[in-house]
């Protein structure tokens, strides 16, 4: 388990290529990342940032609506990034085509993951993210459970 702190928003991109690097040496062939968190704590936000730093070509933004976002990035491959709040149960979520995201080879950024962890592949990185008393957010970084 990794533990990644942001004491304040000036450190979220810092922080975006602190969890990159976690990323790509500890975890080099998961493209499934799950973001547990409260309303309001800030997954869009640093999943934004997180973007950024994967080299999204595309700026970020809440997929609430929509329910999955497309970014392009510089190489060509694309960013997956998912706002389930919205999706009930994990049939409706496999009707909006998200077992053909989680399983395809570029990287899916999930929040509010829980209808899709019955399918969700053994590789899936799981962020919980935590709102401290001070204000900074302590993210837990590791493979779902």
């Amino acid at each position: 388990m990794n533990t990644i702190t942001i004491k304040n928003l000036s450190e979220i991109d810092a922080a975006a290529q602190e969890f990159l690097g976690i990323l790509k040496t500890q975890y080099p062939d998961s493209r499934c990342i799950i973001f547990n968190a409260g309303m309001g704590v800030g997954k869009t936000t640093f999943i934004k940032a997180l973007c950024k730093a994967m080299g999204a070509v595309d700026e970020a933004s809440s997929p609430t609506f929509a329910i999955v976002n497309d970014y392009l990035c510089e190489d060509g491959g694309h960013i997956f990034h998912f706002d389930l709040y919205r999706i009930k149960d994990t049939e409706e979520a496999m009707a909006a085509g998200a077992e053909d995201y989680i399983y395809g080879d570029d990287y899916c950024m999930i929040e509010w993951p829980e209808t899709l962890l019955p399918i969700l592949p053994e590789n899936t990185v799981e962020v919980g993210i935590e709102e401290m008393e001070d204000g900074s957010r302590v993210m837990e970084v590791g493979l779902l459970n």
